[in-house]
């Protein structure tokens, strides 16, 4: 089994419970992130679909997740939304051509990608020259002892829910060769949005 299978596994399991765990992200930042959004959108890791009722009725929007289990839970949220349209996908291999959406959102993603500078790379390659890239991520704390913790339990988490704690997510958006617009934090010291656009 690849990782990229273990990963949806364990996010098949957790859509059960997903919505209780993910009560950190509020309704006031999730309308901030969503507020950016503009044209034809792609969501990655739509998840529970809780985003969904943010986007503004002129915006196309694409949500893609790997997640059998999450995709189930984000149509019943999609129902009555015409702007909405659903695909199981994965980051790593998006099934769109080069240059085709406007914006790109992420919220609390790329914790779970197997190898996520190669979903940024894929993100780079859809986002149009002239669009956005908006990021809602937790990552690996710049706190050393924090840091050191996180990189203790990560291990545990992963195998419990599949989410890394530590992962260096504005060093791997810059592998992707996408550039950092804006980077602030939301909250927690470990929870940035990030807005970026295509090297192109």
């Amino acid at each position: 089994m690849s990782g990229t299978d273990i990963i949806k596994e364990r996010y098949n399991r957790t859509s059960l419970f997903y919505d209780c765990m993910d009560v950190m992200i509020k309704d006031e930042l999730r309308a901030k992130v969503i507020g950016y959004a503009r044209g034809k959108v792609l969501e990655v890791g739509v998840g529970t679909g809780k985003n969904l009722r943010f986007y503004q009725p002129d915006c196309e929007v694409t949500g893609i997740d790997f997640s059998p289990g999450m995709l189930k839970k984000a149509e019943k949220r999609a129902q009555g939304l015409p702007n909405v349209t659903l695909y199981e996908m994965d980051v790593q291999k998006l099934d769109f051509p080069d240059n085709f959406f406007d914006t790109v959102i992420a919220t609390c993603v790329f914790c779970s990608v197997p190898d996520p500078v190669q979903g940024f790379q894929e993100l780079h390659r859809v986002c149009k020259p002239d669009g956005q890239m908006v990021f809602l991520e937790h990552m690996r704390s710049s706190n050393k002892f924090l840091g050191l913790m996180m990189d203790f339990f990560n291990p545990l988490v992963v195998r419990m829910i599949g989410a890394n704690i530590n992962r260096e997510t504005l060093e791997n958006i810059k592998k992707a060769e996408i550039d950092l617009v804006q980077v602030d934090t939301v909250g927690m010291e470990i929870l940035k949005l990030i807005i970026a656009k295509p090297n192109k």
